[in-house]
């Protein structure tokens, strides 16, 4: 299986899941689309224990922007048909550019990339005031082009209310909560990826 990270904001805590998800599933990483430095593959690298394969990324953009603008910096335009999923036996955790509808270029959005290369998204949800309509703006639009949710990854300060409509108008499950961490190691990536799989099936 291919599985697409996505979020409802930039600073959501993708690459942190990730690694989560790569150590729980033993899958290997691709970003396909990094903008600007340091690099989410070294990160998620550096957290996770298991031998797995990190794959290039299609575009390495020098601008920490949203990709169309960062590849326009340098010059370039970013192609839905220059993607190309990296051949592997194992699952493929496939990291995106921050939010569903972060544009590409003038006509491609990250869901579109998605939609291309994936089989199921994964969807990241950090909880502040305002994550409701965030999230379920974001389920609106997957559904929309009908691609598969495994779940929801809830990403901070335990919220219930907000965590219960979530969940109620979305009709998807949470696959997992993360707590906020003063360290992000090794070690904290394990523990929360035997809780992930524990509920993964579930």
């Amino acid at each position: 299986m291919n599985y697409f990270v996505t979020a409802i904001d930039t600073d959501s805590g993708k690459t942190f899941m990730s690694a989560i998800l790569c150590q729980a599933l033993q899958a290997d990483y691709w970003k396909p689309v990094q903008a600007g430095f340091p690099r989410d593959a070294d990160m998620v690298k550096k957290l996770i224990s298991t031998d797995v394969t990190i794959f290039p990324e299609t575009y390495l953009l020098n601008t920490p922007a949203s990709p169309h603008a960062a590849a326009a910096i340098d010059g370039i335009t970013i192609s839905l048909d220059a993607f190309q999923r990296p051949n592997t036996k194992n699952d493929l955790v496939i990291e995106g550019a921050g939010g569903c509808l972060v544009p590409l270029n003038d006509n491609d959005f990250v869901v579109d990339l998605a939609s291309r290369v994936a089989d199921a998204v994964v969807l990241v949800a950090d909880l502040y005031l305002g994550s409701i309509n965030h999230t379920l703006l974001t389920v609106e639009a997957l559904k929309k082009r009908n691609i598969p949710v495994k779940g929801i990854i809830f990403n901070g300060q335990s919220n219930p209310e907000s965590e219960r409509i979530i969940l109620h108008h979305s009709g998807l499950r949470c696959l997992l909560h993360i707590q906020r961490e003063e360290l992000i190691d090794q070690e904290t990536v394990k523990r929360y990826a035997h809780q992930l799989k524990e509920n993964w099936n579930g």
